[in-house]
Parts: C-alpha cells; sequence; structure tokens
C-alpha cells in the first residue's frame, strides 16, 4: 500500500495507537517519489498562539517581535509533503484556513494582504477516531472528507507479534551490531503487550544495550515494567492449579508414595508434561511456567521425546 500511495498526490490519512510508527509510514510514502521536502508538523506540539504564524508564515511588523518576513510550514512544504501529525488537535479555527489552503493552493501570511501559492501533497495522521469527533463537532467534516480519501491503518504492535524479532534485530543493528537477545528475553518480548508499541519496543532494546555491555541480553536487563508485567503473569499461571484442584475429596485419588531419590531427568520430564497438561499445550506458557525460555522447551521436548497436547 505504500509503494502504491507514493506514486500518487492523493491525502492520506493515518489511523493507528500512538507508537505505531505513522511518521515513519509518511516518510516511506514520500520516499517512493521524493520531491521537495518532507515537512512534518505535529499539531499537538505547537503552541495556540503561535500556531497560525508557524503554519502560514508572518509579515514584517505583523506583531511583537516579528522583525522579519518568516515563511510558514507550509510554505516550506511547497512542491513537497507536508505531513500533519496528531491531526485532530488542530483547532477548528485554523482547521479552516487549513482547509482553504488545501482547495485554493495558495496561503496568506500573518499581517500580509499577498497571497502565495503553495502546493503540497498533505498526509495526516491521528490516533483520535475522527468520524466520531466530527459527531460531536469537535473536528470539521468538510476537511475530515478532504484528508479522508485514502485511509491506512497501522495496527497495535500486540496484533502483529510476529513484526516483533524483525524489528528487534532492526534495533539491535542501530546499536552496532554488538549484542543478540537470550531465548528467555525474545520469550518476555513476545509475550508482552507493548501499551506504547513500536516506540516502546525500541526504547525497551536502547535501555538494555545500554545497561549490558555483553554480547547476551538478559532476562535481568529488560526494562522494570517488563519485568514487573512478566513476574505478574508466570504469577497468575503458578496461581491457577490451586483453584483447579478445589476438587471433592472423594473424587481425589490419593497420590503414591514417591522412592527415596527420584532421577532428576524424570522429574524434568514431569514437570514438563505437567505444564504442558495445565496450559493445554501451549509451549510459550509452558516455558514461563517452568522458568525456561521456549527454545530450552523445545529442546527437551525432543530430548525425552515428547510431544506437545494437539499435535
Amino acid at each position: 500500500m505504500i509503494e502504491k500511495l507514493g506514486r500518487t498526490s492523493s491525502p492520506v490519512l493515518l489511523l493507528g495507537d500512538t507508537g505505531t510508527g505513522k511518521e515513519v509510514v509518511a516518510r516511506a510514502i514520500h520516499g517512493v517519489s521524493p520531491q521537495g521536502r518532507f515537512v512534518p508538523i505535529d499539531c499537538s506540539a505547537l503552541v495556540v498562539t503561535l500556531m497560525e504564524s508557524e503554519l502560514f508564515g508572518h509579515a514584517k511588523g505583523a506583531f511583537t517581535g516579528a522583525v522579519a518576513n518568516k515563511p510558514g510550514l507550509l510554505e516550506l512544504a511547497d512542491g513537497g509533503t507536508a505531513f500533519f501529525d496528531e491531526i485532530g488537535e488542530l483547532p477548528l479555527r485554523l482547521q479552516v484556513k487549513l482547509l482553504r489552503v488545501i482547495q485554493d493552493k495558495e496561503i496568506r501570511p500573518v499581517g500580509s494582504l499577498a497571497r502565495r501559492k503553495t502546493n503540497f501533497r498533505i498526509i495526516a495522521a491521528t490516533n483520535r477516531d475522527l468520524a466520531k469527533e466530527v459527531e460531536r463537532g469537535q473536528f470539521r467534516g468538510d476537511l475530515y472528507y478532504r484528508l479522508n480519501v485514502v485511509t491506512l491503518r497501522l495496527p497495535p504492535l500486540r496484533e502483529r507479534r510476529e513484526d516483533i524479532p524483525t524489528l528487534v534485530e532492526q534495533f539491535l543493528a542501530r546499536l552496532g551490531g554488538r549484542h543478540r537477545l537470550s531465548p528467555e528475553v525474545l520469550d518476555a518480548l513476545l509475550a508482552y503487550d507493548w501499551p506504547g508499541n513500536v516506540r516502546e519496543l525500541e526504547n525497551c532494546i536502547e535501555r538494555m544495550g545500554a545497561i549490558n555491555s555483553g554480547p547476551v541480553l538478559h532476562v535481568a536487563d529488560l526494562p522494570t515494567g517488563l519485568q514487573n508485567s512478566l513476574h505478574a503473569a508466570q504469577a497468575e499461571l503458578l496461581a491457577r492449579p490451586a483453584v483447579l484442584t478445589r476438587a471433592p475429596a472423594a473424587h481425589v485419588a490419593p497420590a503414591p508414595s514417591p522412592p527415596a531419590v527420584v532421577p532428576l531427568a524424570q522429574t524434568e520430564r514431569q514437570a514438563i508434561l505437567q505444564a504442558l497438561e495445565f496450559t493445554q499445550g501451549d509451549r510459550q506458557q509452558a516455558a514461563h511456567l517452568l522458568g525456561i525460555g521456549r527454545t530450552t522447551l523445545y529442546r527437551k521436548l525432543k530430548r525425552y521425546k515428547l510431544t506437545p497436547l494437539g499435535q
């Protein structure tokens, strides 16, 4: 879809949670057929009193401190792409002015009577439901329909966990390729829900690389929040058998007396079987329950010639 959109000049509306990489996608669309500048405009970061000047520019003497003519961001985007990040934060008053610029392809700087031609491709992004914002009167319907020519939704990272290993490789490469993850760490990353999405994953990898100079990154290097989530998940799994075993005494068969010494391999094999039975064959959860990595579990399954449930 990025390749297709990059060969057109149609407006694009990017939808997705914070941190899903909307600006990365916008830059990629612009980069397919790069013409002119890519001008990012963070609507949530612009100072309200200066928004109009920032977007449309101002003439010398337009207000106190305007000692020279200044081009606005939309003028700088002429011939290129204007990327409106979090466009839902743009005040209604400026939404009207932006709609006029899109329609007429010209701007009028603050304090000036002259209009200047500008022609740019607009890509907008938001984590809001703009259709509902229109219903509530918080966003102009005419501007929404101007922007909503092509919509591209970026799913949160928890809905595309298969991308995590590839993203991790990219982030590790940015650190110089000096690190690699232990299997237990990768399992933890795959099990986590990532409320901060790709941005949180990138920060996680960068933090781990900063505090560990060794080649292998371990579970102990994970951020505190992620470790807490991991421990909470393990505690929940460990607590389930206590609930499930509350059966009437009449239905509980007496446990045979164990031998004085049980071989380690037999104990380990039995623990794996119990974990797989409890998790109904889910090897990732079973590995967490046992406190080992998924790769380690696979190796032991092969060693003991065990087949998970349902396979």
